[in-house]
């Protein structure tokens, strides 16, 4: 199985699922394998540590907070199998980075142009919540990426979770301009230091967001319309 056209993707995603640094999760995603929903009880879950998904020359970085557990873990795919993927691939679709608005199965022909999905953590956790060390130990492939992603110019975080992952990342390595303090808002963007890729909030697509109508398909468009503005190369004119 090849995660992406570059050997570094490649080898990195190779670690990523063979990862065992949290053996609480690593044991709740085999748990969870085991006994299965009934919606589901003819899949063989994936149960593993779940690669991301993305052009290597990406020039949009997508960062949601983990797997779900009967999603993600479920299909061995970031953000397919579940409604919270349903909102993410149809956005990314209507924007012109995905082949198609949904995305069901890791061989269901779904291929990114110009962006890259990751997540913070990359088993499912229990409740949704990984622990504070969890986030520390799954922190260095996050970095890695953004290392080998060369082409970044728009950064899009899903919720306050990933929000507070990614500028960990960037305030330890001085990344951050001095500023008045970050604050997580819908739609919010910032110029994190100059040259830097543009970050722009936005709320997760969980059912939490989506059922109660704080975060509507057309919101979640809106943000990926003005990526793919901030994304467009500069015109050669």
């Amino acid at each position: 199985m090849r995660f992406s056209s570059a050997p570094a993707f490649d080898k990195l995603m190779q670690e990523v699922v063979a990862c065992r640094r949290c053996p609480r999760l690593r044991e709740y995603c085999e748990h969870v394998g085991e006994i299965r929903r009934r919606a589901y009880r003819d899949w063989n879950y994936w149960t593993k540590p779940v690669p991301s998904l993305g052009d290597p020359k990406a020039r949009l970085l997508v960062i949601g907070l983990a797997p779900a557990a009967h999603g993600g873990n479920r299909t061995g795919r970031i953000f397919t199998g579940d409604r919270s993927g349903d909102f993410l691939f149809r956005a990314l679709y209507e924007t012109g980075f995905a082949s198609q608005p949904e995305s069901v199965s890791r061989d269901d022909g779904l291929k990114l142009t110009g962006a890259y999905v990751t997540a913070a953590v990359r088993c499912a956790p229990p409740g949704n919540k990984p622990l504070p060390q969890e986030f520390r130990n799954c922190r260095t492939y996050l970095e890695r990426e953004l290392d080998l992603l060369k082409d970044l110019r728009v950064v899009v975080v899903l919720g306050r979770a990933a929000f507070g992952a990614y500028l960990a990342i960037l305030r330890d390595r001085g990344g951050l301009a001095r500023r008045p303090a970050f604050v997580f808002a819908h739609g919010k963007e910032y110029h994190t230091a100059p040259g830097a890729p543009v970050l722009i909030c936005s709320y997760h697509p969980s059912q939490q967001n989506t059922f109660t109508g704080k975060l509507t398909a057309a919101m979640l468009s809106q943000v990926f319309a003005r990526a793919a503005r901030l994304a467009s190369p500069p015109s050669s004119a």
